[in-house]
């Protein structure tokens, strides 16, 4: 089973959530239900899926997350315009 690492968000420049997950199409449901109403990406309408890598192993994507958090911001945006430069969501793609 792959594991993913992804990035959401309200709209293009604005507030950016990093997450992990096994079965990225209903994590990404799960937030745009706001199935968690109390949660950081309810709070903020974080519902636009922009950006996601697949690993073979959970440990991978573990890395691959606390390296993405870790970065500033400048870098994140930077990641999702290579490879979504017009900002579309991706759930659909999943």
């Amino acid at each position: 089973m792959k594991h993913y690492v992804y990035i959401i968000t309200n709209k293009k420049h604005g507030v950016l959530y990093i997450g992990k997950t096994k079965r990225l199409k209903t994590r990404i449901y799960q937030h745009k239900t706001k199935a968690h109403p109390n949660t950081f990406s309810a709070r903020y309408n974080l519902n636009k899926l922009v950006y996601f890598e697949a690993f073979e192993t959970e440990d991978e994507a573990r890395l691959r997350e606390k390296q993405m958090k870790k970065w500033n911001r400048a870098w994140k945006l930077e990641l999702i315009e290579k490879s979504n430069p017009e900002w579309k969501d991706l759930y659909k793609e999943v």
